[in-house]
């Protein structure tokens, strides 16, 4: 550890959620500890989970989706856990991997995967290979960044959901929907009354999904330099009055939870997380529409371990068991459509997704974002936080 944090008080701190993901892997990265030997889940830390490291299998993944549960025929099968390391946002993760580091799976999302395949840190996927891949949704199968124009599959779709508003209604009660207006809406992230009691996602494709959203841009993920000009105001207007830009979606939960936050941009699993501890929050359906996203598996070029388990794992993260598991402990939607045959239609309707199929027929996915208008989003929201 640091020399001004002792072992005991680390994991105490640990233990009591007072420290984030970024700052463990701070403290762990100065004392020459990977993030790989700790794991976390969606608003708590977690012990180590009691089966063995498997150095066989390098799994580079979003904090939280490390659990055994999501995977378990693997584990079943190896009585073991792939090696971990952990990252909160995408453009962070690729980074790395342009830098150098090296695993056998990765979890980016669809409108990652084509800017992953450019950077070449990713490798073809022979879905033959995967017995579940039959269950999987075919409408999630040739989402934009899953194939090359060749037909070849880059990405295996694994989790979906959405990004809307999670707000406390008795904190913010003029955004609760009445029975003659919709007053839900994402201009709450922008809304001046609650200065210093809002938080966003750091991440471009969230943010300028969001702005776009409120200004009303023909294409959020390609607007016009007009539209851009705008929604660049607005940030700046919103970087004055955020508590905060988070990366990992716990520090949400529990500012929230304690009414630091009034809202905040999130993801199903916090409106799961902060139910369950009785707090009152809605999430939003925004009346400029909400977005679903859809990430999963890829497989990473030069990864150091086994490809043969690399495969095995991906086909455990799409069994129906491990789904079930994911859209209950979560609150997100699975690929494999007989996931929702094993959970209780009660469960799915207090979710949402009684009706996967239908859902996604009607949803705004989010869509790429081209590699010029990608690196002219990223440099003006990198002034926009610096405060230029």
């Amino acid at each position: 550890m640091t020399k001004t944090m002792k072992v005991e008080e680390f994991r105490e701190r640990l233990a009591n959620v007072e420290i984030t993901r970024r700052e463990a892997s701070a403290v762990l990265a100065s004392a020459g500890v990977g993030m790989a030997t700790m794991t976390f889940g969606p608003g708590m830390a977690r012990a180590q989970s009691e089966y063995p490291i498997d150095d066989s299998l390098y799994v580079f993944d979003w904090g939280g989706y490390e659990l055994p549960e999501f995977y378990t025929t693997y584990v079943d099968k190896y009585k073991m856990q792939p090696s971990y390391t952990l990252f909160g946002e995408e453009e962070e993760a690729l980074q790395k991997l342009r830098a150098g580091f090296t695993a056998d799976v990765g979890h980016p999302c669809t409108y990652s995967t084509r800017r992953w395949r450019d950077a070449g840190v990713l490798a073809p996927i022979d879905t033959s290979r995967l017995s579940n891949w039959g269950g999987v949704f075919p409408s999630l199968k040739t989402l934009p960044g899953s194939q090359d124009e060749s037909g070849q599959d880059w990405f295996v779709p694994a989790d979906w959901g959405n990004s809307s508003v999670l707000f406390r209604p008795d904190l913010a009660p003029e955004y609760v929907d009445t029975e003659t207006e919709k007053n839900e809406s994402w201009a709450i992230l922008f809304d001046e009354k609650y200065a210093n009691r809002l938080g966003i996602f750091d991440s471009v494709d969230g943010v300028m999904a969001v702005v776009g959203s409120v200004i009303g841009a023909e294409n959020v993920f390609d607007m016009t330099d007009a539209e851009l000009e705008e929604a660049a105001e607005l940030l700046r207007k919103q970087r004055e009055v955020l508590r905060f830009y988070w990366t990992d979606q716990s520090s949400v939960e529990q500012a929230l939870a304690s009414g630091e936050l009034v809202a905040s941009y999130a993801w199903n699993s916090a409106v799961v997380e902060l139910k369950n501890q009785g707090v009152d929050v809605v999430y939003m359906n925004p009346k400029e529409g909400i977005w679903t996203w859809v990430c999963g598996l890829v497989l990473l070029n030069d990864g150091p371990g086994d490809r043969d388990k690399a495969y095995e794992f991906i086909d455990a993260w799409l069994a129906p068991e491990s789904g079930k598991n994911l859209i209950e402990m979560y609150g997100y939607g699975h690929a494999n459509a007989k996931s929702f045959e094993l959970v209780d239609p009660a469960t799915l309707s207090d979710l949402g997704i009684s009706d996967p199929a239908t859902m996604m027929a009607s949803s705004r996915f989010f869509g790429e974002i081209e590699p010029d208008v990608r690196e002219k989003y990223i440099n003006l929201f990198d002034e926009i936080k610096a405060g230029f």
